[in-house]
């Protein structure tokens, strides 16, 4: 694992796309029991290099009842996104992870992930990867039937602060769907 580690933070295929220098952000352990797909470092995590070191990071620990020790203890959780490097700005926030990075790193990392029990796929380019053909026709829809696709995944929205509306709109979210993310965490890191 920490050979393929090294690799990836070597990574520059998709170098002349990016608005910074390529900075691969990502955490795993061959022990890793959830991993956490999310879409691709927004300029405060190239920053730092600490996966969700933001304000979604703080609002997706706080829907995993997990402190910071617990969430950046990679036996706990590995951390992948979809792309491994902040994509650039968009005209309503960043732009969607670079293509590249999944295809190249994602299978090799599967194969060193062997005690996974659960995939929180955080957002619609993450479901729509790993959820193919079963995904919803939206994200709304997707999550809202989450059950049907455990026990291995479980799709989420995005905890950014940019989606309070969904999160207005959609209180069954917050009621029926956090009391039972949290309570598989547990269960899975206790």
């Amino acid at each position: 694992m920490q050979d393929l580690l090294h690799d990836i933070s070597q990574c520059t295929i998709c170098k002349a796309h990016l608005p910074l220098v390529p900075r691969p952000v990502l955490t795993a352990h061959i022990n890793s029991k959830i991993v956490i797909i999310g879409q691709a470092p927004g300029t405060k995590v190239h920053a730092s290099g600490i996966p969700w070191d933001d304000a979604s990071g703080k609002q997706l620990r706080s829907w995993l009842n997990v402190t910071d020790e617990q969430f950046y203890n990679p036996e706990n959780f590995a951390i992948i996104p979809m792309g491994f490097c902040y994509p650039g700005k968009g005209k309503s926030g960043d732009l969607p992870p670079r293509p590249e990075c999944a295809p190249q790193w994602h299978d090799l990392l599967w194969e060193q992930l062997p005690q996974v029990e659960l995939v929180l796929l955080i957002g619609m380019y993450a479901q729509r990867h790993y959820l193919k053909h079963t995904a919803k026709k939206t994200l709304t829809e997707t999550v809202g039937n989450f059950e049907a696709y455990l026990p291995k995944f479980m799709p989420l929205p995005h905890p950014s602060p940019r989606n309070r509306f969904w999160f207005t709109k959609n209180p069954w979210f917050q009621d029926a769907i956090l009391p039972i993310l949290k309570q598989k965490i547990q269960n899975i890191i206790s």
